[in-house]
Formats: C-alpha cells, structure tokens, sequence
C-alpha cells in the first residue's frame, strides 16, 4: 500500500507566498497547497484486474495584477520553489494584461481562518486491501452464480479518495480541509437471445468513509440486478417515434438534472467563457427572474452543505463559504452558480461558492455544486410517490438507472436512456423493455413535469465524472431528488 508523505509545513509555505504576493504589488492573490491521494479496485469476473494507489502534492498560485490572472503552479513545495512561482504567475499576470480587454473585478469575500473535515466513521484507506478485494471477488461469484442462465460477465469496484489542502488568501483568510469521498458498485451482463444486456446497482457516490460501502447492503442486491439483467436482454425494444409519459427514478433524473440546470446555470458558460470546448447557455442573464424554467411546482436548490454531498466542503476554492440557494424557484430561473469574478459581472455583492480546481496544478473555475430537486409539499395537488405515479398512469414508462445521453452546446435539446425500463399499463407495471430513450427541449421537459415525489423517496444520486474546461478538469457533485413523472415526452430507440 502506498503510504501518503508526511505533512509539510505547508501553513509556512502559506504565508510566505501570501508575504509575496502582497509585496508585488497585486491587488489579490491566493494559495492552495494540496496532497491527493486515490484508491481505486475492480474486479473482472474471477479476478481483481485493477489495483491502484497513489498519492500527489503539489501548490498552485494564483494572482490578480491590474486586473489581469495569472497562475504557476509546482510539485516542489520549498520556500525556493514558492518564491519562483509566485513570481512567475506575477510575469503571466503581466502578459495576459498586454490582451486583456476588460480588467477582471471580484466580489469581496469574508476572512476566515478555519478548518473542516468530512464526517466520517471509518476512514477508507485504513480498511486493508485484501478485505476490499474479498468482497469485489465475492460479489463477482455471486453474479456469476448466474451464468447457466445467461449471466457471462461481472464487474465491480470500489473507489476512494482523501483531499487534503491549505488555501490562503491577500485578504487574510487561512483554511485547511480534508475531504474524504467513498463510491462502490457492480454491475452484469447477460448474454443470450442474440444480445447482450447488462444491469449495475451503484451505491452512490458521496463524502463519507468506508461505512458507505455496507457488504451487506451491496450483496443483497445481486439476486435482483442478475434477475432483472437476464428479464433484460430478453424483453422488446422499447418504442420509437411516439410520445408518452415517463416515471423517472432519482437514479435516472440525476443527470438530466445535472445537464439541463447545473450546466445551463454556469455563469462562465452563460458568459461565453468555455465557449470553443463545452458551449454556452440558452439559460442567459437576461432571462434572470423572467423564464418559466420549468412547472411551478419544481424547486431547484444548490447546497454545498449538504451532509454526505460529493461536492459538500466548508469552502470552495476562493475561500468562500459554503452555502444555500434556488437556481429555479417555482419554476422560474431566479440565480446561477458563480464564482467571484462572475459574481461581480453579474452585479451581485458577493459568489454563492462555485469554485472548484480538481488539482494543484488547476486553475480554480465555476463548477456545478449539489444541485437537487426538492420534493412535493406534502398534500400538495402534484405531489406524489412513486407508487401513487404508477397507480395513476394509463400508459407509460418507468426509468432507473443511467445510460447514453446527449445535449447541445446551448443545454436545449438533449436525449436520454437509462439502465432499465418497464412499461406501465393500467396502473401497473407490466414487464421490462430495453434500448429506450427520451428527447425533448430543456424548458419543455421540465414545464411537463405533472407530479413531483414525497421526501421519503430523496435519494442523493450524484456524479464523479463531470469534465469541464481545457485542459479538461473533473469535479463530483451530488444531485439529490425525488421521482418524477412527466407527460407527452417524444420516445425513440437507442439503436
């Protein structure tokens, strides 16, 4: 097992590079001193074929000189080195100043000094190595337990990650965090009919330790995932160039969530700033308290505070506490996700916390934080659960679980599938299809959304894979929600 290096005085680093920049003359400038470390199993069929574990460090300066960025960063963290990349993201400064056009400006953010830590029970990189690899193998010869009846393929994994790091500022704010984040799941494919089908359970991923995995939970699963992967690969096709109403499970609607609002309401993106990679946004600042987003009674709040959450922390990464808001309240679009620098463009007083770097050696940019859908009020005239959805629907498809998608650089019109689907009928579900997807426009979807679910049925579904930026960055967040039920949506086969 790789062993992660001992804590450097990294609050003296801190200071000395704050003392720096100061001295340069810059109107803003920050640090951020950092040690990763990852674990990562997965096993194929019989056999562990993956095992990683490594550890990286390095710091990144960032400042602020008449109005223009620059950023230097290294792995060599010394008084010496400190002092050369400072002055280097000082002449980077300096350079981009030569094409700017408009100075940057940032909104003010409050002085801190503190500290924060992930809750956990039991840390993740204590467990031994060979109790993790046990239960992927144990897990992987229960599926395979399967295999007469057309189970040929099984997989699982694990994945773990500490984030420890120092962030200081010119405007006096020292704060140290370390985030732990856990992530296990598993997955099959039966093999039969002249196809392949395969079905996955994901424990979802989250800040929290080794307690997340629960084997008990993970093994209990199988049974269903093996019976609902052969049901699978032998079902119909779903259906093409129709209209219907979907029922979408929280492990579903968590990246339409995550592709039609949290990346729509990226101030950089609505701003143009990453125009040439991932698009811009229909979502423009124009539209601000004006656009029926979606149905009246769909809420949609950030909350980087959110226990468990796989992007909660105390602070972003520009020192900016962690917090609450709507992006869409009552179906209107009445805020975005900014940083600093899009906070004082958009005329705010201060960022709502979106800045995020996936690495020492990134520059911090506006990144989706936890991003839910809030459930119905109880007794309210479109709140519903999942079996009340399913009671009341006369014809129609229930949704679980992720697959392809697709969206447009502006986040209009996309198209998405899913891991399972079954068709409902009467009010009941009737059987499984397989290769289905939906279509629709960003607006029109979510103004079709008839019923919202009840808090007993939130799930914190979430990502680890969102790639923004170039060169590319990847953060994680958590998209908490409810099922929901949505009328009149165009269906068509993935195939």
């Amino acid at each position: 097992m790789v062993q992660a290096p001992a804590k450097i005085k990294t609050t003296e680093l801190a200071t000395f590079a704050i003392d720096l920049i100061r001295q340069s003359g810059c109107e803003y400038g920050d640090i951020r001193l950092c040690i990763y470390r990852s674990q990562n199993l997965t096993a194929r069929d019989r056999s562990l074929n993956r095992l990683e574990d490594k550890v990286n460090s390095g710091f990144g300066v960032r400042v602020l000189l008449n109005g223009a960025w620059g950023f230097a960063a290294s792995h060599r963290q010394s008084l010496e080195e400190v002092a050369r990349v400072v002055a280097l993201a000082v002449d980077i400064a300096k350079g981009s100043r030569l094409c700017q056009q408009t100075p940057v400006k940032l909104v003010p953010v409050e002085t801190y000094r503190d500290s924060y830590v992930t809750p956990i029970e039991i840390d993740p990189f204590a467990v031994p190595i060979g109790e993790k690899a046990e239960l992927l193998l144990n897990l992987n010869e229960k599926l395979l337990s399967y295999e007469e009846r057309g189970v040929k393929k099984a997989a699982s994994f694990l994945r773990f990650t500490k984030e420890e790091k120092i962030f200081a500022s010119t405007n006096g704010s020292l704060i140290e965090q370390t985030i732990y984040r856990s992530y296990p799941g598993f997955s099959c494919t039966a093999i039969a009919n002249n196809d392949a089908q395969s079905r996955s359970y994901e424990r979802p991923p989250l800040n929290i330790g080794y307690e997340h995995i629960n084997p008990t939970d993970l093994l209990s699963q199988v049974e269903r995932v093996a019976e609902e992967a052969i049901e699978k690969v032998y079902a119909p096709k779903g259906p093409a160039d129709i209209r219907s109403t979907l029922i979408l499970k929280p492990t579903n609607l968590f990246l339409t969530i995550h592709e039609s609002v949290g990346h729509p309401t990226e101030l950089d993106r609505v701003y143009g700033y990453e125009s040439n990679f991932a698009g811009t946004s229909f979502a423009t600042t124009d539209k601000m308290g004006k656009l029926q987003y979606a149905a009246p009674w769909v809420n949609f709040k950030c909350d980087r505070t959110q226990p468990g959450g796989r992007s909660t922390m105390g602070y972003d990464d520009e020192g900016v506490k962690s917090q609450e808001w709507y992006v869409v309240k009552d179906g209107i679009l009445v805020d975005y996700l900014t940083d600093r620098e899009t906070a004082y463009r958009l005329g705010r007083g201060s960022s709502n916390g979106c800045a995020f770097a996936d690495s020492w050696s990134s520059v911090p940019m506006v990144r989706i934080p936890n991003l839910g859908l809030e459930a119905g009020p109880d007794g309210g005239s479109h709140t519903a659960s999942l079996d009340e959805m399913i009671a009341d629907t006369e014809d129609g498809i229930l949704i679980d679980g992720v697959g392809s998608f697709s969206i447009d650089q502006q986040r209009r019109n996309f198209q998405f599938g899913g891991d399972a689907f079954w068709q409902v009928k009467k009010g009941k579900v009737v059987g499984m299809l397989k290769d289905v997807t939906y279509h629709s426009m960003t607006t029109d979807f979510w103004n079709s959304v008839d019923a919202v679910g009840t808090v007993a049925e939130r799930e914190q579904c979430g990502t680890n894979i969102c790639g923004k930026g170039e060169p590319m960055q990847i953060a994680q967040m958590t998209h908490s929600c409810v099922p929901v039920r949505v009328r009149d949506i165009v269906i068509g086969s993935a195939s």
